[in-house]
């Protein structure tokens, strides 16, 4: 469970209610707002000055955070042994110097030069302008003054897309889409920002990447060994079955041969994924509860509800292209209970990272009543 949100900083009068609502009972009373309060969204003022008291504690890592980490435990043993194998089979007893080197390169996460070059290169982000800055920051500090942190530790980016989204990365990136910036009122964007940082506070953002980074070694061979395999059988049907059954045995053969020896490694590929998502599904709903605990309860649903009519209209239009353009694909679809993936639809969700937007918002029905 989260902490009980932090009170905003004393010294200063409390924010203007959003237009229509009522400020959330740790914001103070209404009758000690001090500026004046426009008649839309984006008329709030996100740009007043004053110090902000900062909380005690800036992050944390809660329990989701936690598990995964536990559940990347198992890819990070397999890593280091395929790390340690080749590194020793091609240096010798030097070997041991580039494993040691590879342990100590999961402090880059928390590198602001290397984070900088993730989000260019990996992530497709890039700075803001002079004029998506001066629009972003003023929302960014009343998100971080009403959460107590110092918004300063983090840098904020730019996603091109037309979409409404947002990340929080690495150790201090924050992203939202160009879209986002320019469609969403300042209270919705600021619901949006409050949910990447409480993905920030809550330890999910570098858990992650470093479970990604110490688990690629694992992943990179599975994905060689998957790829070796599928080709190989290819070929093997090209040539004539008998190719195929002497591919089939000898690569059944290894992968036998490795279950038996490094049983964990099996148990990890087909279990670990569902249990991974599960976690990341209850980070998103977390985040969430943080946005609302900060009061941005109302617009964080008004914000998932402009995202799910907007995932409606395209499934719709996909579907309609579909049936149009190639017969009875749609009704294929659904007949089979095949998602897009190609994989059931059931196994679909249980893989989904997100939880579907009903969910999330009725996660959310506690924080909504006490703004009605």
């Amino acid at each position: 469970m989260f902490p009980p949100p932090p009170p905003y900083p004393g010294d200063r009068p409390p924010p203007p209610p959003y237009p229509g609502e009522e400020l959330p009972p740790h914001l103070g009373d209404r009758s000690q707002d001090s500026g004046p309060v426009g008649s839309r969204p984006q008329d709030a003022d996100f740009g007043r000055s004053g110090r902000v008291h900062l909380a005690d504690r800036q992050r944390w890592t809660d329990a989701t955070a936690m598990g995964r980490l536990l559940l990347y435990l198992p890819w990070c043993a397999a890593s280091l042994l395929l790390v340690a194998l080749v590194a020793c089979a091609l240096l010798s007893t030097a070997g041991w110097v580039v494993v040691l080197i590879w342990l100590a390169t999961g402090a880059l996460a928390f590198h602001r030069p290397t984070e900088s070059a993730l989000a260019r290169h990996l992530l497709d982000l890039r700075y803001p302008t002079p004029r998506e800055r001066s629009r972003l920051e003023p929302v960014w500090r009343e998100v971080t003054a009403r959460a107590g942190v110092d918004g300063r530790a983090y840098e904020l980016w730019i996603q091109d897309s037309e979409a409404i989204n947002a990340v929080a990365a690495a150790g201090h990136i924050v992203s939202v889409t160009g879209y986002s910036l320019e469609h969403l009122p300042s209270d919705h964007l600021a619901a949006v920002l409050a949910h990447e940082l409480g993905h920030h506070v809550g330890g999910h953002a570098w858990s992650s990447l470093l479970g990604e980074w110490y688990s690629a070694p694992a992943r990179i061979a599975w994905a060689v060994v998957r790829w070796l395999a599928r080709h190989g059988l290819r070929i093997g049907r090209r040539r004539g079955g008998f190719v195929a059954l002497v591919l089939v045995l000898a690569v059944g053969s290894v992968l036998v041969a490795l279950a038996l020896s490094y049983w964990f490694v099996p148990l990890v590929l087909v279990v670990a994924p569902y249990p991974m998502a599960a976690l990341a599904r209850q980070a998103e709903l977390r985040a969430d509860r943080y946005a609302a605990a900060l009061g941005f309860g109302p617009m964080l649903a008004e914000v998932l509800h402009t995202m799910q009519r907007g995932e409606s209209d395209a499934e719709r239009r996909r579907l309609v292209a579909a049936d149009s353009g190639c017969g009875g694909a749609a009704s294929m679809a659904g007949a089979t209970g095949r998602a897009r993936s190609g994989r059931p639809i059931m196994i679909d969700k249980l893989l989904s990272t997100h939880p579907d937007y009903h969910t999330r918002l009725h996660h959310l029905a506690p924080y909504l009543a006490r703004w009605r």
